[in-house]
């Protein structure tokens, strides 16, 4: 009698971890096709508008080649349509310095593009494409977005046209350092994977929206890629357009990051003990005319603490070009205060 009650239990028993099982692996099902589903309909929205850009630099070269002579460099990389007039929001990187480029469409029209803006310090650009019946991405809103959503990246990594990857917003807030110097602030950190070729290309989110330009990767490391997020691209796109370029105030002076010993920082009552060290001070630039010296120590503009050079930088905004602005330095270990008329940055 003991046999057949044993058997009956380890068969309940069986049948309630075979219906377990069996709900798991449903549950999982309707996940993955959850998950499935919004890559492709993200792919297949955004897609249509990512192009392919060829880019033809001259490199003129006087060594083992005749006076005269230029060899042809080639590169690439990604973009993608943001406007119905043609205008196509890319990496600075990708275009910068073009002599030519020439973008492949998504339904396979090639097309020549003009350059109507580029700034190496956003790592952002703007061409120009004429073609009728083009596709046009939606621009997100950069702000709204949350570590750990989707993020879906799209572009041509290595020629190969309108890849797709996928992963997740891993950080936001970061910072990156252009080819300028300046840094790029909330920059999204991504793992969707990213490879030469992807710069440019858009990074979206499960609704289709574009929330950030694929722009770097850490090549030594795996999953740490990085996109400007979209809101910043918004400000410097219209700038772009407007200008062709992003005017920014600037001091005429050359600095770098320097310690203020404590005793000195105390005694003269900052409220941080770094500062920029002027190394240079350009002949009849602003600083000059304002009698800024080199040696002097810069530790705030207008109120505004100036810890280094980045602080500088995101403090010399196009907003205040020609206006006059309190230097707070430091020289000789005394604070000063002199007033400078900031100038337009040279191009």
């Amino acid at each position: 009698m003991l046999q057949p009650a044993l058997k009956l239990v380890e068969n309940q028993v069986n049948g309630t971890i075979g219906a377990g099982a069996r709900d798991f692996a449903s549950r999982d099902g309707e996940l993955l096709d959850a998950y499935s589903q919004a890559v492709v309909a993200a792919a297949e929205s955004i897609s249509p508008a990512v192009t392919f850009i060829e880019v033809t630099k001259e490199h003129h070269s006087s060594r083992h080649r005749p006076s005269g002579e230029s060899r042809a460099l080639r590169g690439s990389g990604s973009g993608f349509i943001f406007t119905p007039d043609g205008l196509i929001l890319t990496n600075s990187h990708v275009v910068h310095g073009a002599d030519k480029l020439d973008v492949a469409l998504n339904d396979g029209r090639h097309l020549s593009a003009t350059i109507v803006g580029d700034d190496p310090s956003s790592d952002l650009a703007v061409i120009r494409i004429s073609a009728q019946n083009l596709s046009v991405v939606p621009l997100g809103d950069s702000d709204k977005t949350r570590v750990g959503q989707m993020a879906i990246a799209i572009g041509n990594p290595y020629g190969f046209q309108c890849s797709v990857t996928a992963g997740v917003v891993s950080a936001l807030g970061r910072s990156l350092r252009s080819v300028s110097g300046r840094l790029i602030d909330n920059v999204i950190q991504t793992d969707a994977a990213l490879n030469p070729g992807n710069s440019g290309g858009p990074l979206v989110n499960s609704r289709g929206e574009v929330i950030g330009v694929n722009t770097a990767v850490i090549l030594p490391a795996q999953g740490i890629c990085f996109a400007v997020a979209i809101n910043t691209a918004k400000f410097v796109v219209g700038q772009l357009i407007q200008n062709g370029r992003i005017r920014r105030a600037y001091l005429g002076v050359g600095g770098q990051n320097v310690d203020i010993p404590r005793a000195v920082a105390r005694a003269q009552q900052l409220q941080h003990q770094t500062g920029v060290l002027l190394i240079s001070v350009e002949p009849s630039g602003p600083a000059e005319r304002g009698e800024l010296r080199v040696g002097d120590i810069i530790v705030a503009l207008d109120d505004h603490p100036v810890r280094g050079i980045d602080d500088l930088h995101r403090v010399l905004t196009d907003a205040r070009i020609g206006l006059r602005c309190n230097v707070e330095l430091l020289r000789q270990s005394r604070k000063i205060n002199l007033s400078v008329v900031t100038q337009e940055a040279p191009v």
